[in-house]
């Protein structure tokens, strides 16, 4: 089963991004809104994001939800390893009997495997920040705003 977390969390953060950028306040509500997902799952979501610092929220009727430091200071990686702690990109076998020689060597040979590629994940996501990914965002849709998401889904809708 693939795992949502991070995608769902960098959508997350990007809308705290945009609102505060816009002058305009962010619940759980409005983020659940814009993900078509409950707001008690965004709440869910929001617990490492606050912990590390990452988002900050304040409570009540006129509480919000704003970025815990700048943009341009939150890397893609603060986000992905927020939100998904230790669980690896890549999970292994569990560990297989040594009946010949690619099964007594696989297991050690696929964790090197699966720690290369996660680290190379990792050095991308590093290079990333909030506000790079906004001015990508925007540069994109400012281009090509029939390349968005809505409007591809509304094209295949169309088209079916």
């Amino acid at each position: 089963m693939l795992d949502i977390r991070f995608p769902t969390a960098l959508q997350m953060v990007l809308c705290v991004a945009q609102a505060e950028r816009e002058g305009k306040r962010s619940t759980s509500k409005i983020l659940a809104m814009g993900l078509e997902a409950n707001p008690s799952f965004v709440r869910k979501m929001m617990v490492p994001l606050t912990r590390d610092g990452i988002i900050v929220s304040t409570l009540g009727r006129a509480g919000t939800i704003r970025l815990g430091r700048p943009a341009d200071e939150i890397t893609l990686c603060d986000i992905y390893t927020s939100v998904l702690e230790d669980k690896p990109l890549l999970a292994g076998r569990p560990e297989v009997p040594a009946r010949c020689l690619v099964s007594a060597n696989t297991c050690w040979f696929f964790k090197e495997l699966a720690r290369e590629a996660e680290q190379a994940s990792l050095d991308v996501l590093a290079k990333r920040t909030v506000a790079d990914a906004l001015r990508e965002i925007f540069e994109r849709d400012r281009r090509d705003p029939e390349g968005s998401c809505e409007a591809t889904r509304a094209r295949e809708e169309a088209e079916s």
